[in-house]
């Protein structure tokens, strides 16, 4: 897609990596900041004109409302006012699969400060994206060809 592309794990302050390398799951204080900063790359590359991918685990509709608002979203239910950015317009892709494949696919990373160990507490923390919420769901368990181009044809359908 010629697509700027950012990883997530890439910007976790050093005491996230830190407490997930022991094995530690990271709660919602730890992971706002997070969130916050990824929403200014985000609005960064928005204002540029720069269409944009973000690998990130947003377990939490509250996580996904942080990337799309920045800090205001979490303060529930408050009214943009006159003059603020208006919120970004992001799909979200939900992959989707059986603890088993992503623990296979987690086995195999090498080098990530996350470990295995973590998987459940993530599965736990999950709430799946639901409407009004802009997303699609896309099964683990195609192909990877297939799961390209069941994001592609989303995006490309607006």
């Amino acid at each position: 897609l010629g697509w700027k592309f950012y990883d997530a794990d890439d910007y976790h302050p050093l005491e996230n990596k830190k407490k997930m390398e022991e094995g530690i799951p990271l709660n919602d204080e730890d992971r706002i900041p997070w969130l916050c900063a990824l929403h200014d790359i985000l609005r960064r590359e928005d204002t540029s004109r720069q269409d944009t991918i973000l690998a990130c685990s947003a377990l939490k509709k509250m996580y996904r409302r942080v990337l799309i608002g920045g800090a205001s979203a979490i303060e529930s239910n408050r009214p943009e006012k006159p003059g603020e950015n208006p919120a970004l317009k992001i799909l979200f892709v939900h992959l989707d699969g059986p603890k088993d494949i992503i623990a296979g696919r987690l086995e195999k990373r090498r080098g990530h400060f996350m470990p295995l160990e973590l998987l459940h507490s993530q599965f736990d923390t999950l709430e799946p994206p639901s409407p009004p919420e802009n997303f699609i769901t896309v099964s683990l368990e195609k192909s990877l060809p297939e799961i390209l181009l069941q994001i592609e044809s989303a995006i490309l359908q607006g």
